[in-house]
């Protein structure tokens, strides 16, 4: 046990649940609806236009669709959910559950996530995300603000009520990682494309 660290919080797509990262799963995705080499870019420009704001549940999915159906004159369904679509294509990180187990028996676990709208209630009906407990939930659809933003890692500081230098976060995405370390937090790179080796790295810095 590492006595420096009071509590970990973990990402939640790339760390517990293997989402999009480092996979083929967004152009898979994205050709069912019909994009194609001609309309991706401008597809994926509207997408990042929107997401910020869909994570901070300042617009939704379904806007996302309307302004892609309009501007590039795709047909894609009003009864699709893209929502439904993204998490059914996720999946567990199973080996990473019995560490995550190890771990809630000595720390305190917190998930500290960006999402979208209903997203993490949909991972949670699928059964995808670990079985352990959970002290702290921080999702930025709920919150109203989002990583790498300074202020929802204030409140997950203010949540843990802990000093900062006795945080870890667990995070696949480096520009995440770099606004936690200039709070003073400790944290770990998860590579989702490297698991082996990344869970071996979260037992060494742990047990």
């Amino acid at each position: 046990m590492n006595d420096n660290i009071k509590f970990i919080y973990l990402d939640v797509g790339g760390v517990v649940v293997l989402d999009f990262s480092k996979t083929n799963n967004w152009i898979e995705m994205t050709k069912a609806l019909g994009v194609n080499e001609f309309n991706r870019k401008k597809f994926d420009n509207i997408f990042f236009e929107f997401e910020p704001k869909i994570c901070v549940n300042k617009k939704t999915l379904g806007e996302f669709i309307d302004a892609v159906n309009n501007e590039l004159k795709l047909n894609i369904s009003k009864d699709y959910s893209m929502l439904d679509d993204f998490v059914n294509r996720f999946e567990s990180n199973i080996s990473i559950n019995p560490i995550l187990l190890r771990l809630s028996k000595n720390y305190k676990l917190g998930l500290l996530t960006n999402m979208y709208p209903g997203m993490f209630d949909k991972i949670r009906a699928r059964k995808i995300l670990p079985e352990v407990r959970w002290d702290i939930i921080i999702d930025s659809s709920v919150v109203g603000c989002m990583k790498p933003q300074d202020n929802i890692y204030e409140l997950a500081e203010k949540k843990v009520n802990s000093n900062s230098k006795n945080i870890l976060f667990i995070e696949n995405t480096i520009t995440h990682i770099n606004a936690a370390k200039k709070r003073g937090w400790k944290t770990l790179l998860y590579d989702p494309a490297n698991i082996s080796s990344s869970n071996s790295a979260l037992e060494k810095m742990l047990f």
